[in-house]
């Protein structure tokens, strides 16, 4: 594989990322498209590193940060999400736009 098909299959991502986010009313469903979006640019970032300066570790630590990026931004999302549920029984964004006051 070259270059040109990991950015294709990261442009493919973020697409699919981007219309989940936007055409989805469910707060989990818009979290997902959200992590298809930041995974585009992991995938992106990780050729862009193989294929130009595949001696510096730099991209290794590059996708290892936002990995963990990731992973705390999904618990801390999960976590509202879960208390905006428990709280006012809402899942839906329309209802957590209502929750101001």
């Amino acid at each position: 594989m070259n270059l040109q098909m990991f950015l294709l299959l990261a442009a493919a991502l973020f697409a699919v990322g981007l219309f989940g986010a936007l055409s989805q009313q469910a707060v989990v469903m818009v979290m997902m498209g959200l992590e298809l979006m930041i995974n585009a640019l992991v995938v992106a970032g990780a050729a862009f590193w193989y294929f130009l300066t595949p001696q510096a570790p730099d991209g290794q630590v590059f996708v290892l940060v936002v990995l963990a990026a990731m992973t705390v931004e999904m618990a801390m999302g999960f976590a509202v999400t879960t208390l905006l549920f428990r709280a006012k029984d809402a899942d839906m964004t329309d209802m957590a736009a209502e929750l101001r006051g």
